[in-house]
This record gives structure tokens, C-alpha cells and sequence, in this order.
């Protein structure tokens, strides 16, 4: 498991996986044709999307390690390295893949907002579990675009495979929003949690020696990613991880701001603000009053 197989190029990943190479910038990869195989850490230059079928031990993801079950969707973005521990193990891969570069989407509607797909930052243990009815459409996806690389190379080649990359990207983004809902055991006292620790945060020294939390250090104290974070807390309340914590100091801030033996560059330090204006440009924003007019007025 500690070597690391570097794959920069679409023909380099077909080529492992046994996999004939149609488009120099995406193929859909079936895992069956490739040889069997131990584990190993994976890097990858390129969008990947990894459907897998068989249970091969543990899913290694950048420097941590999840149970990964069958009937699962990973997604990698290009630059990130993953890979899989079978304990020493041979197995046979099997399920699909879809993989494409950068390149292929340049100057595309795709290209523009790929990074809306914020799926591509989640961690594995935030993948995206399938029905049997999804998986299927994920298959369908996956036959569309391989039927395009089959199909002679026209005008209408290159818009009808990101075409339909971007269908089968729309469809996760669905299938994500209903498994935010059916798996609510799962996320259930996420949203407590969170809110318990910024409680926690702002009843200590934290937020005055650290500085004001933010969306990464509060994913990272909930074991999430900050993307899946992210977008669970704005299904959850409506509101950006971000704009919740601001919330939430904004509220601090009015209960404190009465205490008259504390100046508001005091208030300030002690939540978080490492120069006061900062503070009271955010306070007279969310109020419509500054610090001090609010302690006047109210």
C-alpha cells in the first residue's frame, strides 16, 4: 500500500485497467477487463468518478481510511491522490468508472461552474450511496457517453459527451440532495453539534487566542469535509456555514454589547476580530447599526 501509481493522462489509467483508449481525454472504464490486483495508493491527474462493485477492503483517501461498501459513488478531483488497502489481498476489480481531463471541458458551459459540483471535495466517507433505480440511471449515463466514443468523431462529438457528463454530474447533484434527507440518521445532530461547538468556542479563550472560527476548522472538529459541510448546513438551515457562524457571533455581539465596563474593541478581540472596524463594519451590516449606536439606541 505504500507505493503510489501516478496517473496523468487518460490512456495511463486505461492502460492499467486493461481498458482501450477512445478519447485521449475521458473514457467510461469497466474495471472487470482489468487484471486482478492488490491495493495500492492512486494518483490522479484528472476528474474521476468511481462506481464500485466489489468489496476490496478499505477505501484510502489523502491520509485517512474508510469502510467503502458496494453500490457507492466516489468522486476525485484532478491533483488528489486515493486508492485502496486489501490487506495484502488480490481481488478482481469490477464496477465502472468515469474519468475525463480538465482539457476536455475548457471553454464549455461544464468548464464555467465545475466547481459548483462541490461533490468533487467531499471525502470518501461522504460518498454518494445509490438506490438500485439510480444506479441505474448512472449506468445509462455512463452507456451515453460511451456510445460517443464509439460513434465516429463528428462536429457534435465533443458538446454531446460534456453534454452528457453534465447530466450524469446534474443527476448526483439530485441524488446527493435526496441522500442529505434518507440518510438523516446518519446527518441527524449534525446541525446540534455544530451549534454546540461554537457555544463551546466562544464560552473559552478559543475564539480571543485563535481568532474567529471558520467553516474548515468547524468541518474539520465534526470529522466532515468542509464542502459536504457546506452544503449540508445550507439543506439543514438555509443559510452558508458561513453566514450561520456570523449569525451567531452577530448574536454574541448584541448580548455583550451592553455591558458597559467592556469597550466595543474589547467585545471585538474577545470574539474573534483581530481589528475592530472589522467587527463593526460586520455588526452594521447584519444590524443596520453600529456597535455603538445599537448600545445607545436599544
Amino acid at each position: 500500500m505504500d507505493n503510489l501509481r501516478r496517473f496523468e493522462t487518460i490512456n495511463d489509467y486505461n492502460a492499467f485497467n486493461n481498458n482501450e483508449t477512445l478519447h485521449p481525454l475521458v473514457s467510461v472504464i469497466d474495471f472487470s477487463k482489468a487484471a486482478p490486483r492488490q491495493g495500492s495508493k492512486m494518483y490522479f491527474g484528472f476528474y474521476t468518478i468511481i462506481l464500485k462493485d466489489v468489496i476490496c477492503g478499505d477505501l484510502v483517501y489523502g491520509r485517512n481510511t474508510y469502510d467503502y461498501q458496494e453500490g457507492t459513488l466516489v468522486f476525485i478531483a484532478p491533483g488528489q491522490v486515493a486508492g485502496t488497502n486489501s490487506n495484502g489481498e488480490t481481488y478482481q476489480p469490477k464496477g465502472y468508472g468515469l474519468v475525463f481531463h480538465a482539457d476536455l471541458i475548457h471553454g464549455t458551459p461544464l468548464g464555467r461552474h465545475v466547481q459548483d459540483y462541490t461533490f468533487f471535495s467531499y471525502q470518501s466517507n461522504e460518498a454518494l450511496h445509490l438506490s438500485e433505480r439510480e444506479r441505474k440511471i448512472i449506468l445509462d449515463c455512463f452507456s451515453k457517453i460511451e456510445y460517443e466514443l464509439e460513434h465516429a468523431i463528428d462536429k457534435h462529438s465533443k458538446k454531446l459527451i460534456v453534454s452528457n457528463i453534465e447530466l450524469f454530474l446534474n443527476y448526483c447533484l439530485r441524488f446527493y440532495d435526496r441522500q442529505f434527507i434518507t440518510r438523516d440518521k446518519v446527518h441527524k445532530g449534525i446541525l446540534e453539534r455544530f451549534e454546540t461547538l461554537l457555544n463551546d468556542y466562544f464560552e473559552t479563550d478559543k475564539a480571543h487566542t485563535i481568532g474567529l472560527p471558520s467553516v474548515s476548522y468547524c468541518a474539520a472538529e465534526l470529522n466532515l469535509s468542509a464542502g459536504y459541510f457546506g452544503d449540508l448546513i445550507k439543506k439543514e438551515t438555509g443559510k452558508t456555514a458561513q453566514d450561520y457562524i456570523q449569525s451567531k457571533v452577530i448574536d454574541l455581539a448584541k448580548e455583550r454589547i451592553f455591558d458597559q465596563n467592556k469597550s466595543v474593541s474589547q467585545i471585538a478581540y474577545e470574539l474573534g476580530f483581530k481589528y475592530p472596524q472589522h467587527f463593526t463594519r460586520l455588526f452594521k451590516q447584519r444590524v443596520g447599526q453600529s456597535p455603538n449606536d445599537y448600545r445607545v439606541l436599544n
